[in-house]
């Protein structure tokens, strides 16, 4: 697939196939995605694959978290506050889905649905986990988020797909424990991983994206 075709036409996926995905081609995408550039070249990034028996474990103890109303923690606090112009493409966004899905994600009771499906991630046969010291700047979360990207990338231009979740970090302490990893780490994303279910009503809508002309200025 063309680079460029391929940064176009990616978009999240929220119902995959059961196919699992074959362990090589999985590492392949992470094998693709370490050449991502990063600050003075500190690969600050690490991941889990997850798979199987222990992928179903880890959504059931998440459910069951939500389901007790635990308090969630994510490493990463989620933001309380939108400058105008984020704020407005947020809003729309909400109700555009509200049209298409009659999914109101400002109701309490669809984000308990939707912290649900994360938590399952969607029921893809597959999910990875980003994560890095959490000593680190923030250049090394901007160069995570490179890594992430060029995953999402490598996915899609290998036929599979993915959606980037917050959510899934939300009990990053029970997460960490559950997975090994140390708690001088700090859980940066969840991913789903697998093959798109096209035909899926879920998967119809893709988000707009603003013209340039509201964030791009040209000078000569």
């Amino acid at each position: 697939m063309d680079a460029l075709e391929c940064i176009k036409t990616r978009r999240s996926i929220r119902k995959f196939t059961s196919e699992a995905v074959p362990k090589k081609d999985l590492e392949q995408l992470i094998k693709i995605a370490r050449w991502s550039p990063s600050y003075k070249n500190s690969q600050p990034w690490e991941a889990i694959i997850l798979s199987g028996d222990k992928k179903k474990a880890l959504s059931k103890m998440l459910v069951g978290l939500l389901a007790d109303n635990k308090e969630s923690r994510p490493d990463l606090a989620p933001p309380t506050a939108w400058p105008e112009a984020e704020g407005n493409r947020i809003k729309q966004l909400l109700a555009k889905r509200k049209e298409l899905t009659g999914i109101d994600l400002n109701s309490p009771e669809i984000i308990v649905k939707a912290k649900k499906a994360n938590f399952n991630f969607y029921y893809a046969p597959h999910a990875i986990y980003l994560f890095q010291d959490a000593s680190l700047s923030e250049w090394s979360l901007f160069d995570i988020g490179l890594f992430a990207q060029n995953l999402m990338l490598a996915a899609h231009a290998s036929g599979l797909a993915t959606v980037p979740q917050a959510f899934a970090t939300d009990y990053s302490k029970e997460v960490k424990e559950f997975l090994g990893i140390p708690t001088s780490k700090r859980l940066i994303l969840g991913l789903s991983v697998g093959y798109p279910d096209i035909d899926s009503p879920v998967n119809a809508y893709r988000t707009e994206r603003s013209e340039i002309e509201e964030f791009c200025t040209y000078m000569e």
